[in-house]
């Protein structure tokens, strides 16, 4: 099951039960870590799928996958066979986020684009100067595009994922902001997190009627200073400061499954 426009997203955390895990034999643990590991790699296999693990740095939870598919029967039976990937019971499910990658509403347009072009830098519809500048910028947009809706996750090391609901109270009402109000804000909180290029990569996938949230917001960053800090920054942006309220934050650190089982699997 496709959907109209980009890929599935799931994000999953879990609690080892060592309890459990303790009393399966060394032959059964081995069998286990094979089972997981095979899964793994058919998932990696498999057409227009990704799929991380994590080691997640909190008593939240232990292990952590994030999953992207075409295909909802496909993310649907991934999620059913990794909760049982390591044998009944031993994997017990702490939070999970469904989301799709969306392209965002408050874009800047070409027509938006070519108003800037003569009111900022003078160059006039028509001209040589302008058709170059118009066709550059439809290749950004179009690999912009492209990247929202079926991105190639990086193999950064810090992960962060949080879920984020913009706020609807009677004086806070994001929903009642007129659209070109709401595309001016969006557009001033974007020019924050541009401030990080090449040091936070982001990926907003929306929620909105498929989960509890209405997005899921991943960071991936080389230092976990530059999450604290992008995070920190972004909450005295208006759009976050007076319309978004936030859910709890997942701290992970992307680690081959080898290296998480000499971490995890004591």
């Amino acid at each position: 099951m496709r959907a109209k426009e980009g890929w599935h997203v799931l994000h999953l955390f879990y609690r080892v039960e060592f309890g459990q895990w303790q009393v399966l034999t060394s032959e059964e643990r081995l069998a286990a870590k094979t089972k997981l590991s095979a899964l793994v790699q058919e998932i990696r296999s498999l057409p227009s799928t990704q799929v991380l693990t994590f080691s997640i740095v909190s008593p939240k939870a232990d292990l952590g996958f994030m999953l992207l598919t075409d295909d909802l029967h496909i993310a649907n039976s991934i999620e059913k066979r990794l909760t049982v990937s390591l044998g009944a019971d031993v994997l017990t499910p702490v939070f999970s986020f469904y989301s799709l990658t969306e392209r965002s509403e408050y874009t800047t347009s070409e027509a938006d684009y070519a108003a800037t072009l003569t009111a900022e830098k003078g160059i006039l519809p028509g001209s040589p100067e302008f058709a170059q500048a118009t066709s550059e910028f439809r290749q950004r947009m179009e690999k912009y595009l492209q990247d929202r809706l079926y991105p190639n996750m990086p193999d950064w090391p810090v992960f962060c994922f949080y879920p984020m609901t913009k706020r609807r109270d009677a004086a806070q009402n994001w929903y009642l902001l007129p659209f070109e109000k709401r595309k001016e804000l969006m557009l001033g909180h974007g020019r924050i997190g541009r401030q990080y290029a090449g040091r936070v990569r982001q990926l907003i996938t929306g929620s909105t009627g498929l989960d509890d949230a209405e997005w899921g917001v991943t960071l991936f960053a080389h230092d976990v200073f530059d999450i604290k800090s992008i995070v920190y920054e972004m909450r005295f942006d208006a759009v976050s400061a007076q319309y978004a309220d936030f859910g709890e934050f997942y701290l992970g650190l992307q680690l081959p499954l080898d290296d998480l089982f000499r971490r995890i699997l004591l």
